[in-house]
This record gives structure tokens, sequence and C-alpha cells, in this order.
């Protein structure tokens, strides 16, 4: 029997990234979605997991993605609901890659590198630094997350309150906002890991701040667009030594990451009731980094 992956992307257009991943994964049928608003999902799902019996729903499986994480979220709760009794099939929620990249990242420090009891400094409020965030605060890190102030964009933009702060403190996870650079680089006082998870294009830390900082001891950027968020580091880092700092850059988790997003992929048609959230694909990245 084929393995069919419904892809529900927020997207117009579902993503030539997520459906070429799930081709190399092994999957037989794709059947792509774009549009999907949450009111659309748990019909999506049924029409998908009604067309077979029980015994054979380990080979449907169902794939969240798009940039738009929020309502990622709530069509990955929306599929959930509309399984009953034998009647469920595999999902997982990856939208803009923010669960596999954030927990291959995470698995990849703490591979080689104690966090318990680390203060770690998230440096943006986007999907994947606040995922990366709790992940951090579960391997015992003592964790805070910061705003981007507006001179980091290199404009004079109007005070907005920024995006994401609501869900950090939804979260329970202790938010700061810092209102300039001065501001923000205050944030990382006794810090000793540090994540630029700003959006691409913007330098979140210079080269100057960071490279003379007393107690930082790991950074980690996730830009891989020039220029990085750490200045004077290289995309390709790998936890390079610089004068004592470890900095993991954007491209050396790239290889990783796909191992992890291809794994998730081919375990969801293992079984038919397997949930790949955050943390399922945590430990999925925690066995293969």
């Amino acid at each position: 029997m084929k393995k069919i992956l419904l892809q529900l992307d927020t997207e117009e257009h579902p993503s030539p990234f997520d459906a070429i991943v799930a081709q190399d994964a092994g999957v037989d049928v794709l059947l792509s979605h774009g549009n999907v608003e949450r009111e659309d999902a748990r019909a999506l799902a049924q029409d998908a997991f009604f067309t077979r019996g029980p015994d054979d729903l380990k080979n449907t499986a169902i794939w969240v993605g798009g940039k738009h994480v929020a309502t990622g979220e709530e069509i990955f709760a929306e599929v959930q609901k509309a399984f009953f009794g034998p009647f469920k099939v595999s999902v997982m929620l990856d939208s803009n890659g923010c669960n596999t990249t954030a927990a291959t990242t995470i698995a990849r420090i703490a591979k080689s590198y104690d966090l318990k009891g680390k203060r770690a400094v998230v440096l943006g409020l986007g999907s994947v630094g606040l995922r990366s965030a709790v992940l951090l605060q579960n391997e015992g890190s003592e964790v805070v997350v910061v705003a981007l102030p507006a001179d980091l964009f290199g404009d004079d933009r109007p005070y907005r309150r920024p995006r994401g702060l609501d869900s950090a403190e939804k979260l329970g996870l202790d938010t700061r906002e810092p209102k300039d650079r001065s501001e923000l680089e205050a944030t990382l006082d006794d810090a000793q890991v540090v994540l630029a998870a700003g959006p691409a294009g913007v330098e979140v830390l210079r080269e100057d701040f960071w490279s003379k900082h007393p107690s930082l001891e790991l950074l980690a950027d996730y830009n891989a667009a020039d220029p990085l968020g750490l200045e004077g580091t290289e995309a390709t880092d790998d936890l390079a030594d610089y004068d004592g700092k470890l900095v993991l850059g954007a491209l050396a988790i790239g290889g990783p990451k796909m191992k992890v997003h291809k794994t998730c992929i081919r375990r969801m048609f293992e079984s038919n009731d397997k949930v790949f959230d955050t943390d399922t694909v945590y430990e999925v990245a925690k066995e293969l980094v």
C-alpha cells in the first residue's frame, strides 16, 4: 500500500521545500493543499483517513506547514480533534521549519556543551527563537528572551509591541523589551549562552561586543544570509573556537536539520498514532545529531 502524505500549507502555494523533502523521505504520493485555514483542517483530515481501514491507516499521514506558524498551530490542533477511536493518522507540525530547526540546534549544542545551570539569552521572538528558549529551559538553563529594538533595523520605525511578545509571555518565559542596542547588550550580563534568532539581514550582535564579552562561552546564529546575526562569524561555523568562545552557524545545522526532518517523516508511517510536536522532534534530534 502506498504511503500518502497530506500536506496542509497556510500559503497560497504549498512549500516546494517541504514537498521535495517528503519525496526524498520516501513518500509515494503527496497531496498538497494551499491557503488552508483552521476551519478547513478537520474536513481535510477526515477525507484523508476515512478512505482506509484502521489496519491501513499507518500508511497515511498529515504534514502541517507554511510560513504562518500561529495558523499552523491551530490547524495542527484541529487535525487532532478530527480523530476518534481507531480513526487517526500520524501528524507533524513544522511551519517555517520552526520545530526541526530549533530542535536540531539545541540538540547539537547540548551534545557538546552542558546547558544545565547556564544563563541563556535568546535574541528575537520568532517561532524558532521561542521554541529554542523552551528547549533550553527544559535542558536546565536559566532563559531570557529579548525583543529586538528598532535601531537594529536601521530606521526610525514607530514603536509597536513586538510580535511574539504575547506568545513568549504565554509560554511563561522571562521576557525583555530593550529600547536600543545598548539595552539589548545589557541583557547579556552574566550570560554564558546567546542565540541570535533575528530575521534575515539583521546584525544582532557586533563583533567588538560579543568577542570581548567576559562571560559568553557559546553563541549560535540562525541567520545564514548576509549580514549574519553575529558579526565576524561564518555561517559554516560548527562550534568553531573564537578565542575561547564557541560559535554555531546556521549552515552548520542545515545538514543535521534535514536528517531530522526526513527521519520524522519516515517515522510518521511506522504507526497511525504519532504526533510530532516540538518535544517529539527534539527527541528525534537528540538521537541523530
